[in-house]
């Protein structure tokens, strides 16, 4: 690991990958460095340390809400969420193919699982949060390891789309 730097634009955002390396990355319009940074961003801060030990579920869902919220603040642009946090997962589960499940739930994934597991550490109205079975039953049970792999498969596929836009265009 190495130690921070004294100079902003040598912090890492990412392994290997420097403020200033983006910056050069952005002038010189290299997608694939940039959808390869945040890819990494993702995976680095994110998956791998939620998928390297066996992680208690909830700590897998505190990890996948943060990160649904990061990633779909990146892909609008924005800079914060706040006030919108319940707009991004509400679009976020009824736009992604692979979270169909949970289409016309997402208020209630807001509320029930992601407001609730991060501010009283606990689900609310009957939401239970498991490591096994299906991703979402279509009643109130999440299996937490299928959910962290399909934001992965969300996030590599963000990445590749950025790897094909054209530059300037709103991806």
């Amino acid at each position: 690991m190495t130690a921070p730097s004294p100079d902003p634009e040598g912090t890492f955002i990412a392994n290997k990958f420097t403020v200033r390396r983006y910056r050069q990355a952005v002038v010189a319009r290299y997608r694939d460095q940039i959808a390869e940074a945040i890819r990494l961003r993702f995976t680095e801060r994110y998956i791998e340390p939620a998928t390297t030990c066996h992680a208690h579920g909830f700590t897998l869902m505190a990890i996948s809400c943060l990160m649904l919220e990061a990633l779909e603040s990146f892909r609008r642009g924005w800079k914060k969420s706040s006030n919108q946090s319940e707009k991004l997962f509400v679009e976020f589960l009824d736009r992604e193919p692979d979270f169909a499940a949970f289409r016309g739930r997402g208020a209630e994934f807001y509320a029930d699982v992601r407001g609730a597991i991060l501010h009283q550490a606990e689900t609310t109205h009957g939401w239970r949060i498991l490591r096994s079975g299906p991703l979402f039953d279509g009643s109130r049970t999440i299996n937490a390891a299928a959910f962290i792999r399909e934001l992965e498969r969300a996030l590599n596929t963000y990445c590749e789309g950025l790897k094909r836009a054209p530059w300037g265009s709103e991806p």
